[in-house]
């Protein structure tokens, strides 16, 4: 009974062993993926913002070519219609898209 108890501990302590030794060998692999993270989320970050900054001058465009008339218009007419109508459909008015930005950034606005 004793050699059976004494041959499980020793299964056990060699399990042990193993688990410690994989773990000191795989800290410096976790390190490298905590800081590869960190990296990532700081550039989707950065991307956030800028895509925001775009998507604000992109709406003051659209604006502008919605409130043209008169002088301004002749033989622009199709083209400032076409953006404007391309730029109000759903899902690019930055009422709309910067919160799912924010959202997708991490970000608070």
């Amino acid at each position: 009974m004793e050699a059976v108890i004494e041959k499980e501990c020793s299964a056990l302590g060699g399990l042990f062993q193993t688990i410690i030794s994989d773990m000191k060998g795989s800290y410096p692999v976790w390190e490298d993926f905590i800081n590869k993270a960190g990296k990532l989320q700081s550039q989707l970050r950065t991307t956030v913002v800028a895509a925001a900054a775009f998507l604000d001058a992109f709406q003051k465009v659209a604006d502008m070519a919605t409130n043209t008339r008169g002088k301004q218009m002749e033989g622009r007419r199709p083209a400032l219609t076409a953006f404007s109508t391309w730029a109000l459909s759903p899902g690019w008015r930055q009422e709309e898209s910067q919160p799912k930005l924010s959202e997708l950034g991490g970000l608070k606005s």
